[in-house]
């Protein structure tokens, strides 16, 4: 029913759930060249993107009690559907925890310090979001293909500055897609477009008119959590300043010169930017060449 009805809109998993289901052997292969993908370039556009991966995921966890899947196949579905459904869980979990303090009730005796009785949650979450980072360069490192990212140094400031912009992203990706789910599951409509793939810095009227009601909504909050106990808002600076500063955040990371500049000191950089394959340079030559094209005027008939 609702936004979970209808056909498949997220269809890859699902064909190769019902491949192996067929008896078909399906591999997801991440060494295999000549074929790639432009990523959203801008946060805005991410999101767009993810709201209909959001809606196409859901509806795939409708197959996890289908008959005949492999286990495999059924765990995917439910990371694709927690990847969103974590979202709202992690935001239910910020409102009570606000709600507990407000009220005056006091899980631990000292909020000012860190309870033993978190030290092993503290841990645990950490290595969920940080250990995943640190394998990832320490496998380029182990293939020693770290030049291919600027050099050692310059993979290392990279991974930090990119945990660093993860850290201010997840506060807004984390509404958002809390409001995908709540959109997917009430089944208003969604067009099934694909986001712009070309790098194009947002003008600040976008993103005021599509983050100004979170950035309000959020500084209203915090105005109303001052005024019952400030001390609160030390608490719930990491999620409510991205929050607040979504709009700056989200122009200023979309600026073509930035990411030039990034370039040029050997930050961020990925494998084919370092050495392009032929394939990508003749596409963005192509690319480059129906930018320059002047649209010609339609020609009358006689």
């Amino acid at each position: 029913t609702g936004g979970m009805s209808g056909g498949i809109m997220s269809h890859d998993f699902v064909e190769a759930a019902l491949m192996r289901r067929a008896g078909y052997h399906v591999w997801l292969c991440a060494d295999l060249v000549g074929s790639y993908e432009q990523q959203p370039p801008d946060l805005l556009a991410e999101l767009q993107r993810d709201r209909r991966w959001c809606q196409g995921n859901l509806q795939n966890s409708r197959l996890m009690a289908e008959p005949g899947i492999h286990p495999v196949h059924r765990a995917m579905f439910v990371t694709g559907a927690m990847a969103y459904l974590s979202a709202p869980l992690w935001l239910a979990f910020i409102t009570l925890g606000t709600a507990l303090w407000l009220s005056g009730a006091r899980v631990v005796a000292d909020w000012n310090i860190l309870p033993s009785e978190l030290i092993g949650l503290w841990a645990w979450t950490l290595s969920m979001l940080f250990l995943p980072r640190i394998l990832g360069v320490a496998a380029v490192f182990m293939k020693r293909e770290q030049q291919q990212y600027g050099g050692a140094a310059s993979l290392i400031k990279s991974a930090g500055l990119e945990s660093v912009m993860a850290i201010l992203q997840a506060p807004i990706r984390m509404l958002a897609h809390s409001l995908f789910v709540l959109v997917a599951l009430t089944g208003l409509k969604l067009e099934w477009k694909s986001p712009p793939r070309e790098a194009t810095a947002v003008p600040w009227t976008d993103a005021a008119r599509k983050l100004a009601p979170m950035s309000f909504v959020v500084a209203l909050l915090a105005v109303g959590v001052a005024f019952i106990d400030p001390s609160a808002l030390i608490w719930l600076l990491p999620v409510g300043l991205p929050l607040a500063l979504s709009i700056p955040l989200t122009v200023i990371t979309s600026q073509i010169r930035l990411g030039e500049t990034a370039k040029s000191g050997k930050l961020l950089l990925i494998p084919e930017e370092s050495w392009s394959p032929p394939v990508l340079r003749r596409a963005w030559m192509h690319a480059s060449r129906l930018s320059r094209a002047q649209p010609q005027p339609m020609l009358k008939a006689a």
